[in-house]
């Protein structure tokens, strides 16, 4: 079994597979390192691309979704199909350099306790409208949830096994990334962040990050996911039944 497994959800990022897979190859010489792409029901050459490709990176593997169902539904996915004892994932545009993630393996290796710990970037140097709009959602959603919940979307994101698979129901779409920070936060685990670069994309067009309509679209989801999740912490908790 690999220590570490990165998950990468891939939906026609084509163009972008050769620069993703040079990059990972230049930083991940640890042999405990996998990578595990997943082709998220791509409709251009991105199944060509990787097996062209994935022979030449022993390190990396892909799993296929025949019909996109979300980003989420993709990197749940590859989480499933992972071997390792530490999991996470990130994404595959280039904004995200993939060596960002050895810096979270190496809190990884220092933890007393990896099953309880939670990793996750922070982004550095964003465009003030984008620090803005970020900083709204994470206040929102800190006091909808009651949790420290900052930055959100920023990756990677990287946590134990033995967390993953005590999740219950996760979403298929972007609110995954919401929905690991905050079982993360409600588990009691320990959080620690660090600082990323989030960079312009390599090639292809961001699929939801492409202007205020767009964005309009992913805040009425996030919400309507928030509202649901905040609905379950209201919920009753049921008694253990009586044994005598």
């Amino acid at each position: 079994m690999s220590t570490y497994s990165l998950v990468i959800p891939c939906y026609n990022e084509a163009r972008n597979l050769p620069l993703l897979l040079a990059r990972a190859g230049e930083a991940f010489t640890r042999p405990d390192i996998e990578l595990v792409l997943v082709d998220n029901g791509s409709t251009d050459d991105s199944p060509a691309v990787l097996q062209e490709l994935l022979p030449r990176h022993p390190f990396a593997r892909s799993v296929r979704v025949e019909v996109n169902q979300g980003y989420g539904f993709g990197i749940l996915s590859g989480l499933r199909a992972a071997r390792g004892r530490v999991l996470g994932w990130t994404h595959a545009d280039m904004q995200t350099d993939p060596a960002d993630a050895l810096t979270g393996f190496a809190l990884f290796d220092a933890a007393r306790d990896p099953d309880r710990l939670f990793v996750k970037g922070r982004r550095q140097h964003r465009p003030l409208g984008d620090a803005v709009f970020t900083a709204g959602m994470g206040m929102f959603e800190t006091a909808l949830l009651r949790q420290p919940l900052w930055d959100i979307n920023a990756q990677p994101t990287l946590f134990g096994r033995g967390f993953f698979e005590t999740w219950a129901n996760p979403p298929n779409d972007f609110s995954l990334d919401l929905y690991a920070f905050y079982m993360a936060r409600a588990a009691g685990l320990e959080v620690k962040r660090f600082p990323v670069l989030f960079g312009k994309r390599a090639h292809g067009t961001s699929h939801w990050n492409i202007n205020w309509r767009a964005k309009v679209k992913f805040i009425r989801r996030t919400l309507d996911y928030s509202l649901r999740l905040r609905a379950t912490l209201s919920e009753p908790r049921s008694k253990p039944e009586s044994t005598s």
